[in-house]
């Protein structure tokens, strides 16, 4: 296949830990980054959270469905209408439920709606191929983590860790040629990271979240707490494998008799107990973590996964990037993979049988 022209392509990513709608421009070909562009961010108010809160764990079609799927389009029309200059947009949209077991993974929002409401084309419903097909349908970003390791120029392995309401890592070797190149790439969802600190807050304290750990820290961890959450099936699985937000909803349930900060210190250690049992299945030890996400403004978080990780844990700011919108720039890179006719997952990011592509194309 000759090589695609490069596109300015703006991305969007609206995660599980519901602060927001990210949106990122970047200039590429679906295989190198050229350069990043614009970003901007819109916050969801409560009464959207609630919204989108109340749709978690549906399916198309039941109740609250159809009124979480408008705050997503709403809040993505009104941040992308206020850029200009792109030619594509990749458009995640908000994931209500996944169950890669059940064959089937649900966003919410329509690119058909957005492409009509912007003029520009969508690329949207990134994972349902894949997890049609045996796959996860997730990590997604991978191949655009293998991207920026080769835009920094490494030479030598690395992980990326995106801590959302999901923890996920990518394990990458840049001296590949290409991310669906045997041993390029490992990535897998690590456990937890945000989702159950923010619910915790917003339960207890009416909060969004731990702002900057400043209520763990001030905690004490239940250790216990922290090796029987290891002890479940899922940690001793083999990668690739993946999360729904509220797989372990009901193990939360033992931390209601530690008062609030012992509480958010727990769950905070055992987001980073994840992140370094992950570790043990990369093929080869890394030099540094890159941490990337809303995680990593959390000190408490990042100062666990130093105690308990080998190698250097640094944000991703390190190393020139924007954690706080890789993931959109990871979905717009995915779009101009797609349109290109390019594979967007692999075996290792997966599990699915063949690199595959992903995504429905809309035009206005």
């Amino acid at each position: 296949m000759g090589k695609q022209a490069d596109l300015w392509v703006l991305g969007t990513m609206s995660g599980t830990s519901l602060d927001g709608v990210d949106a990122a421009m970047l200039r590429c070909d679906g295989q190198r980054i050229a350069e990043f562009g614009p970003k901007a961010y819109r916050a969801y108010s409560e009464a959207e959270r609630a919204t989108l809160r109340a749709g978690f764990g549906k399916w198309p079609g039941q109740s609250g469905v159809a009124a979480a799927a408008e705050v997503v389009e709403t809040a993505h029309a009104e941040l992308l209408s206020r850029f200009s200059g792109y030619d594509l947009i990749g458009f995640h949209g908000q994931t209500l439920a996944h169950d890669p077991a059940a064959g089937r993974t649900h966003q919410a929002g329509d690119g058909d709606l957005l492409a009509r409401a912007l003029g520009k084309p969508v690329v949207w419903d990134f994972r349902s191929n894949d997890v049609a097909m045996g796959g996860q349908g997730a990590p997604l970003a991978p191949f655009f983590h293998f991207a920026c390791a080769q835009y920094m120029q490494a030479d030598q392995p690395l992980a990326i860790l995106n801590l959302g309401g999901v923890g996920n890592v990518t394990w990458i070797d840049p001296r590949l040629p290409a991310p669906e190149a045997a041993g390029a790439l490992l990535a897998f969802d690590t456990g937890p990271a945000n989702a159950p600190i923010n619910d915790l807050m917003q339960r207890r304290r009416g909060l969004a979240q731990d702002l900057g750990g400043a209520l763990a820290a001030a905690g004490r961890v239940d250790q216990a707490l922290v090796e029987a959450f290891l002890a479940q099936g899922y940690f001793h699985k083999i990668p690739p494998k993946s999360l729904d937000r509220d797989d372990f909803a009901g193990f939360y349930a033992k931390t209601a008799a530690l008062s609030d900060a012992d509480a958010a210190a727990t769950l905070t250690a055992i987001a980073a107990a994840c992140v370094a049992q992950a570790a043990q299945f990369f093929p080869a030890p890394v030099a540094q973590l890159l941490v990337a996400g809303g995680g990593r403004h959390n000190g408490a978080l990042m100062a666990e996964l130093a105690a308990r990780l080998p190698c250097a844990v640094r944000p991703i700011e390190a190393a020139g990037f924007d954690g706080d919108m890789l993931e959109a720039q990871a979905f717009g890179f995915l779009a101009a993979r797609v349109v290109a006719g390019l594979p967007t997952s692999c075996a290792s990011t997966t599990g699915v049988a063949a690199a595959i592509g992903g995504g429905k194309i809309s035009r206005p």
